[in-house]
């Protein structure tokens, strides 16, 4: 259960929208908001320097936190507010903090990301190791963009959730239902398939036959989000069960979203990135914040 919304600062623009975003959650949930900066090791060559230089370096990170707190309070005056000095490295730091607080919001690539958009980033670190939903947020992603026009106070954009009709895991599920209510908007299921290789032949024989996979998934689809619904009265969910790439029909979904959520499975292995590729494919191209709830 989320007791917190933490969002991880590091001075970069894209931590800067993360924060803003959760302040927002924060806001929605009437939870509390731990803005989480993490020093690193001070390197050798930093070690041997005047003191000063290291004393200006915490100066520095500590103004960052607490201006961004300060800003925060008077947009979100509901929200409490709190900033934590944690020494360690970026992803230890937060991935020990989503165990404590539940929610984890980041930017999508901070002062520590290398290379492509999330690959070697702290974020896709955070994400692998995380067994609590993680939120990634895209600099720019001003508060207005979540919503159907241009004030904030108009009704959010629809929740997109992508799903796996063959392992559906209820606490990604409820995570996007829970999301959709508290904004008060829609939920859009996106479930992406591909005919069997065996088929091949068959479809070529008979095109009628794809329209009746098509309709058979479209019918899985149903069942699975029928208990849902039951649940949710007051969500009105659309259901899009669509032949081709999921990964591509969930990025293209989330240009009218205000939240993508997808699933990760939790994979206790100390070795590699456990992230999954349509995930891994959502978080480089998805134009909305992207939340990834880990499960069994």
């Amino acid at each position: 259960m989320v007791s917190t919304v933490v969002a991880g600062l590091d001075g970069s623009a894209e931590s800067l929208a993360a924060a803003e975003w959760a302040a927002r959650e924060a806001e929605l949930r009437g939870l509390p908001l731990r803005l989480v900066h993490a020093r690193e090791p001070v390197p050798e060559f930093m070690v041997q320097a005047p003191p000063a230089r290291a004393e200006t370096q915490h100066a520095w990170s500590e103004r960052i936190a607490r201006e961004a707190a300060d800003r925060l309070r008077l947009r979100h005056p509901g929200v409490d507010v709190t900033v934590e000095q944690l020494d360690g490295l970026p992803h230890e730091v937060l991935s020990g903090t989503a165990r404590d607080s539940g929610l984890v919001v980041l930017g999508s690539r901070g002062l520590s990301g290398i290379g492509g958009f999330l690959l070697g980033s702290v974020g896709q670190a955070v994400v692998a190791r995380s067994e609590q939903p993680v939120v990634l947020v895209r600099a720019g992603q001003q508060a207005s963009a979540a919503h159907t026009g241009s004030p904030a106070g108009t009704p959010f954009r629809p929740v997109v959730l992508g799903l796996d009709t063959g392992s559906p895991h209820d606490t990604v599920i409820g995570f996007a239902f829970d999301a959709a209510l508290r904004r008060e908007t829609g939920l859009t299921v996106v479930h992406g398939w591909n005919p069997p290789p065996s088929y091949a032949y068959a479809l070529a024989a008979d095109p009628g036959l794809l329209d009746e996979l098509s309709k058979e998934r479209a019918e899985t689809l149903a069942e699975v989000l029928r208990p849902w619904r039951r649940r949710f009265p007051a969500v009105e969910v659309t259901e899009r069960s669509r032949n081709g790439s999921v990964a591509d029909h969930l990025v293209n979904a989330s240009r009218e979203a205000s939240l993508l959520v997808v699933g990760r499975r939790i994979r206790r292995s100390p070795f590699g990135v456990h992230i999954g590729p349509v995930t891994h494919s959502v978080l480089h191209h998805a134009t909305a914040p992207v939340a990834v709830v880990a499960h069994d």
